[in-house]
């Protein structure tokens, strides 16, 4: 190595743990924010920011919640593009201080009877600046923490905790839509209480914006910038000389990306649909996150003594063999079957394999443009897989009712699981692999 090379120390475990906390929460407020926007969108924005007949109007707002999903591939390329070409940390900061501003605008967005049609707009045009901040997290943050642990033998473990920002965020957002629900009547609810979720998103940015700031850059990145030439324009190189690495570990991802829209966001449904109440299928969903945890730990360190492909192949073969099991416990309308088929359905095959996906992504793509492609191969999945899966699961839900439809969804979603396992059969094992090449 140069002199310069030598002058940016290795860092200790204190400095990995100090990165690993900075690059997990921007996460954890973007997994509260999909859970509860997605709440809010289907049971207030349709009356609130729409003049439309109800059912309109609440296609209408549920449109808008997905433009925030289809909209982070952009985000992925811009801040990706920043996190290549000026460093890790501060892509982190200045998408985390959109996240920021644009959920507090959410929640100050005037109601359609005071502006009339501008407030569906600054609706959208805000919704959309939150996506693209979302596009930044997910890819960057798990480059920043992985590139900090890259010599240590804990680097899945370390990774992982990017994944943790998604349990931990669906727990706070599951409790604190039953605790504001539950201390204010509905019309008051309905009337301002959903606006308190966005102001709680907003102050939390704030903290992270400040721990963020105070982070280091990982070593990895700032070796490669005393050392290397920095590319003009990493978003689409990356684009150029690995399009089908991309495409790859995006097919990783849709599965998972999967599982967790069809838990969380038709599946919750699908549980009201067949017999449960409202408070049974969220009762059901704090468990099946709480489990995703524990799995998620027990991956990650499986991930470090064995290697990353085995724990992604184990999750992906259980996905396929449990997703028409998983409606079947579901239709057969007992509490327990039902946190059984979460449990294994969403809370291993999510959590085990989340344990390992960080360091899949982030030791896929080199340094040169390692945020670019990551974020990349990560969002473009969240488009075709988590946000196309629940819109068709509705479409044959409706064809075909609830007694027949869910044999057809299982069949659907297993074909998700199947490119998974060929994508990650395809995919040469990174288990060890020298991040700063």
């Amino acid at each position: 190595m140069t002199s310069s090379t030598t002058n940016v120390a290795t860092p200790t475990r204190d400095d990995i743990r100090r990165v690993a906390l900075a690059s997990i929460i921007g996460s954890v407020i973007e997994q509260y924010d999909f859970l509860v926007t997605g709440i809010i969108a289907a049971t207030v924005w349709g009356g609130v920011f729409f003049k439309l007949p109800a059912l309109a109007a609440v296609a209408a707002a549920i449109a808008v919640y997905g433009l925030g999903i289809v909209i982070r591939p952009v985000g992925a390329f811009i801040f990706g593009n920043i996190a290549d070409r000026y460093g890790r940390k501060d892509a982190m900061v200045w998408a985390l201080l959109l996240m920021g501003v644009s959920t507090l605008l959410i929640g100050l967005t005037p109601t359609y009877d005071s502006i009339g049609v501008i407030a569906p707009v600054l609706l959208i045009l805000f919704r959309l600046a939150q996506g693209i901040s979302f596009g930044a997290e997910f890819g960057t943050a798990s480059t920043w923490v992985v590139e900090q642990a890259a010599n240590s033998p804990n680097r899945a473990f370390w990774g992982a905790w990017v994944g943790f920002a998604i349990p931990i965020g669906l727990l706070l957002g599951f409790g604190s839509v039953i605790i504001v629900r539950s201390s204010m009547p509905p019309a008051e609810f309905v009337a301002w209480g959903w606006r308190i979720f966005f102001f709680i998103g907003f102050a939390v940015a704030i903290v992270g914006i400040v721990i963020r700031a105070r982070s280091m850059d990982s070593f990895v990145f700032e070796r490669f910038q005393k050392d290397r030439e920095i590319l003009s324009s990493p978003a689409a190189q990356v684009w150029k000389e690995m399009p089908l690495r991309i495409l790859r570990t995006s097919l990783v991802n849709a599965m998972f990306g999967g599982a967790f829209f069809l838990s969380f966001v038709f599946g919750t449904g699908y549980m009201k649909a067949v017999g449960f109440t409202g408070t049974q299928a969220e009762t059901v969903g704090l468990i099946a996150a709480a489990s995703m945890l524990v799995f998620m730990i027990i991956g990650a360190k499986l991930a470090d003594r064995i290697n990353r492909r085995t724990v992604l192949l184990v999750s992906a073969v259980v996905f396929l063999v449990w997703a028409i099991p998983y409606f079947y416990l579901i239709n057969a309308h007992s509490f327990a079957l039902a946190v059984l088929a979460e449990v294994v359905g969403f809370g291993f095959v999510f959590g085990f394999g989340y344990g390992a996906i960080p360091t899949f992504y982030t030791e896929n793509f080199p340094t040169r443009y390692r945020a670019s492609g990551a974020s990349a191969g990560y969002q473009i999945s969240q488009v075709y897989g988590g946000g196309l899966i629940p819109i068709v699961a509705g479409l044959i839900l409706h064809a075909y009712g609830i007694h027949k439809a869910w044999l057809y969804i299982g069949l659907f979603v297993m074909v998700y699981a199947v490119l998974a396992i060929l994508a990650i059969l395809a995919t040469p094992e990174t288990k060890g692999v020298d991040l700063e090449a």
